[in-house]
């Protein structure tokens, strides 16, 4: 098997656990190389013929993997390093098991949606990008609102005013597009998920489009626009600038080592239970041993 380790440059432990990871795989006989996660030339290079991608970092680095490796069949096995690690599978201290579970074949490969967008001036696209978590046309550094006239299909959705709109995946209903008031979609949909962003006009609820569709972005300004892809990158727009977005043909491969109801499990770790005062967990103590509302000592 040849692996790619796809280390956070700005983390130490990063690369060190890349190193302890390659010199584990050439003892059992892989072939393993070693890049920085923002170094995409040189990721873009190396990674043909590459059948794993290992990723040492958060959230970022596993995005940053997912966009370089569009059109390839090499599948990403993320190890956190980061705050969150939602789209992670690993914890360090479980890379060793995880990865001699994953050389034996002992994994499924989750297949998720990505979005393609092109950005056009005056009738010409002037850049194309992939993303598998959203596409966000918003405003720049001052407080004021853009305007975005919306077409789905080539009909005209709304007229949004607002400080922007996500256009988002399945697999980024948890990330900007949660915390700007859209709802969970399970990774495994195709679907692409429209949230405005502190709208005044147009639906103030997101909207949940088909995978076919194809949304169209007309922006209108009078000062600071932009476009961000992933969170990671933007570019300017001028008014009258057009954004197309629809899903890409090309999908996240992911290698998963957990069985698929994994994803419920991870929402209920990551963003918290809802808990009553008065309870508990069952495997804490047994019920008889619960203190109940009667017992409490008053404040």
């Amino acid at each position: 098997m040849r692996v790619a380790i796809l280390y956070h440059p700005k983390l130490p432990h990063s690369q060190e656990l890349a190193r302890e990871i390659s010199a584990f795989l050439l003892r059992r006989g892989h072939e393993a190389w070693l890049g920085s996660s923002w170094d995409v030339p040189a990721i873009e290079a190396q990674l043909p013929g590459s059948d794993l991608i290992l990723t040492l970092g958060g959230d970022g680095t596993i995005l940053r993997a997912a966009r370089v490796a569009v059109g390839s069949n090499a599948a990403i096995l993320g190890i956190n390093l980061g705050r969150f690690g939602f789209l992670a599978e690993l914890q360090p201290e479980e890379w060793q098991a995880g990865l001699c579970q994953a050389l034996a074949g002992d994994g499924w490969v989750e297949e998720r949606m990505m979005l393609q967008t092109e950005h056009c001036r005056e009738g010409q696209t002037i850049a194309r990008h992939h993303s598998l978590n959203e596409v966000v046309v918003s405003r720049g550094r001052l407080a004021r609102v853009v305007r975005v006239d919306t077409y789905v299909d080539g009909t005209l959705l709304a007229h949004y005013v607002a400080d922007g709109l996500i256009a988002a995946t399945p697999t980024g209903s948890t990330a900007y597009a949660f915390a700007a008031g859209g709802p969970i979609m399970p990774p495994d949909l195709r679907n692409i998920l429209l949230v405005p962003i502190a709208p005044m006009f147009g639906f103030t609820r997101p909207v949940v489009l088909s995978e076919g569709t194809e949304v169209r972005f007309v922006v209108s300004t009078d000062h600071e626009a932009i476009l961000t892809i992933d969170g990671q990158f933007d570019l300017q727009l001028q008014n009258g600038d057009e954004v197309l977005v629809q899903s890409s043909e090309c999908t996240a491969r992911f290698l998963r080592l957990r069985p698929p109801s994994y994803f419920y499990k991870t929402l209920s770790q990551k963003f918290g239970e809802l808990r009553s005062p008065w309870l508990t967990n069952a495997a804490d103590e047994p019920v008889e041993q619960r203190q109940s509302p009667a017992s409490c000592t008053p404040c």
